[in-house]
C-alpha cells in the first residue's frame, strides 16, 4: 500500500497558505520524508504524519525551498532525545551544509546522522530493504537534482486454500515453502506445481517523485508504468519562455511525461506564485493526460 501526504507543494518563497516542497510517504509500512522546505515540521504536526517513524530523508537538490527546513527538523529530533540514526540522501555538499549549521547553533542533535551524498548523473539504486527499493531519477535543473522512484518489492504468492485442501498430506509446515514458490512432492512421487497451490500476489506499487526539472523525456524508461507520478509544473504553457530560462516544466510537459510513461495518475505541483488559481494547471494538463490531480497542503493519495 502507498499513502502519500503532501506537506508543501509551492515554489520559491513560503506564503501564508502556501508551503514549499515536502512530502511524507508511507510505502509497504516504510516511512520516508521527501524534501524538506521551510515549515515542514509544522506541516508534519498539522497533518499528523508519523513524525517519529521517519528514518530516511530524501532531498532532491540544494535550493532553499527544498531543504531549508532540514536543519530545524534535525534539531527538533535532537531536542526530543531521538536515539535512532537518521539516513539523509541528497546531493554532494548536503552533509557539510547541514553539519555546519548544527555545529554553529550548538544543536542538541546527538543521534547519529548518516549522509548518502549523490553525484551520479545516471539512475542508481540508493536504498533497498526487504520491502522497498529507491532509485534516483536524474533531472535537469539549474543545480544537480534527482527525483526518486519508490517501488514495493514483490510480495510472496498467496495460498490457494481451496486447491491445497485437495491434498490432505500437505501440512501447515509446508505453507512457507509454498509461498516461496516451491513445488510440493507427495509421498507417491507426484509433483504438485506451485502455480496450482498459489494465487498471484498483488502487483507491486510504485511512486515517482520528479522535483524541479526542465522537460526531460529520457526519464520515461526509468518511471515506465509507474502507479503514481508527481511532476513539477511551475508554469502554464504560455510561459514556456520562463520555464526554459529557469529550467522548470509546464503543465503540458508534465502531462507528456505521464502519458509517455503510461503512468496511472499524475499529481502536479511546485506552482509559481503568479497563479492564484491552480485549477488552470489541471485543466491544461488534461488536454494531454486524463487522470490529473493537483497537489495541495494536506492532500492525501492512497493506493492499494
Amino acid at each position: 500500500m502507498i499513502n502519500l501526504t503532501i506537506l508543501g507543494c509551492h515554489s520559491a518563497t513560503p506564503r501564508a497558505n502556501a508551503f514549499p516542497t515536502a512530502q511524507y510517504l508511507e510505502i509497504n509500512n516504510k516511512h520516508f520524508l521527501i524534501d524538506c522546505g521551510e515549515g515542514t515540521q509544522r506541516q508534519m504536526r498539522k497533518y499528523k504524519v508519523g513524525f517519529s517513524k521517519i528514518n530516511h530523508i530524501f532531498i532532491s537538490h540544494l535550493h532553499g525551498d527544498h531543504y531549508y527546513g532540514l536543519v530545524g527538523l534535525l534539531s527538533t529530533y535532537g531536542m526530543l532525545s531521538r536515539e535512532k540514526e537518521m539516513h539523509i540522501y541528497g546531493p554532494k555538499g548536503i552533509q557539510k551544509a547541514t553539519m555546519q549549521m548544527l555545529k554553529i547553533s550548538e544543536s542538541h542533535a546527538k543521534f547519529n546522522m548518516v549522509f548518502h551524498e549523490l553525484t551520479s548523473k545516471e539512475s542508481e539504486l540508493i536504498y533497498e530493504d526487504d520491502k522497498v527499493t529507491v532509485t534516483t531519477i536524474p533531472l535537469n535543473h539549474r543545480v544537480y537534482t534527482n527525483g526518486y522512484l519508490f517501488k514495493e518489492k514483490e510480495k510472496p504468492r498467496k495460498l490457494n486454500m481451496l486447491n491445497i485442501s485437495g491434498y490432505p498430506e500437505i501440512d501447515k509446515a509446508d505453507y512457507l515453502n509454498i509461498k516461496a514458490g516451491r513445488d510440493i512432492t507427495l509421498t507417491s512421487g507426484e509433483v504438485v506445481p506451485n502455480k496450482s497451490l498459489t494465487l498471484d500476489p498483488p502487483k507491486p506499487l510504485s511512486y515517482a517523485f520528479c522535483s524541479d526539472t526542465s522537460y526531460k523525456p529520457d526519464i520515461v524508461p526509468i518511471i515506465k508504468d509507474v502507479d503514481l507520478l508527481y511532476h513539477e509544473s511551475t508554469f502554464l504553457a504560455d510561459r514556456q519562455d520562463l520555464a526554459k530560462k529557469t529550467k522548470h516544466s509546464t503543465s503540458i510537459e508534465a502531462a507528456k511525461i505521464a502519458k509517455d510513461a503510461s503512468a496511472k495518475e499524475l499529481i502536479l505541483g511546485h506552482f509559481s506564485g503568479r497563479y492564484p488559481d491552480t485549477t488552470v494547471f489541471q485543466k491544461e494538463a488534461k488536454t494531454v493526460f486524463d487522470n490529473v490531480s493537483l497537489a495541495k497542503p494536506g492532500a492525501k493519495f492512497t493506493l492499494k
